[in-house]
């Protein structure tokens, strides 16, 4: 059911998507119901000839009705969502085999962080990539996601994944994406005038692709070459 969404590629965005339509469709019958309420008020209650206006205090019951039915559906709501809340929030839940990269945003563009060979950080070889995030097909992704100056938002529609960016804060994040290709980066907390822009893709490579780009990209390293002169000569990507 991808009439209204596109399709995701991520492990957990059917479950989401599974719970936006359920809360589509409640939506959208409370809608209809109160609009048909509406409209048979204003026909029953219109000014006519030779009645007058009655003052009545309310319903009691109807009170406690239109109170405890919304509070049931979100309870409903938020129990059925809370499994998928921690497979997808949850450190503790995290994949244990998962591959590792801390994107730092900032005004106005995503930095991507790769360990060294030794899987260091600080390593000699370690190395970055802006606005771009490279990752493998069908294999967790743990995020460490920062922020150097102010609040920001990880957003990847396709993922189905959304995660703001805390000044003096790592936030871990994970996905796990099921098909090759390149999926739109874009920050979805207004983070300064420069904000449209700051826009990246996540390229996710099959598994000897990205082996291999990450070889080519750790040999660079090693050889010296700075972040942006990586970014620019190895494979052309934007540096802003």
């Amino acid at each position: 059911m991808n009439w209204l969404l596109e399709p995701s590629v991520s492990t957990f965005g059917p479950e989401i998507d599974r719970l936006y339509y359920i809360i589509l469709v409640i939506t959208g019958i409370v809608f209809f119901i109160t609009q048909f309420l509406l409209v048979y008020f204003l026909i029953k209650y219109r000014k006519r000839e030779g009645r007058t206006a009655a003052y009545t205090h309310g319903s009691t019951r109807a009170e406690i009705l239109w109170t405890a039915v919304p509070f049931v559906v979100v309870l409903m709501l938020a129990l059925i969502s809370k499994p998928v809340w921690d497979e997808i929030k949850d450190p503790a839940l995290f994949p244990e085999d998962a591959y590792e990269v801390t994107v730092v945003a900032r005004q106005f563009e995503w930095e991507a962080q790769y360990a060294g060979s030794n899987g260091e950080f600080d390593a000699d070889d370690s190395f970055t990539v802006l606005n771009r995030l490279h990752v493998p097909v069908n294999q967790p992704v743990i995020v460490h996601l920062e922020s150097a100056d102010v609040i920001h938002s990880f957003f990847v529609p396709r993922f189905r994944l959304k995660q703001d960016a805390l000044p003096g804060r790592s936030i871990p994040m994970w996905f796990e994406v099921t098909e090759p290709g390149e999926y739109e980066l874009g920050c979805a907390e207004l983070c300064g005038l420069g904000h449209y822009r700051m826009d990246g893709l996540v390229i996710v490579h099959t598994e000897e692709e990205f082996e291999a780009w990450k070889a080519e990209r750790l040999a660079a390293a090693g050889g010296g070459v700075t972040g942006t002169e990586r970014a620019q000569a190895m494979t052309g990507e934007e540096s802003r």
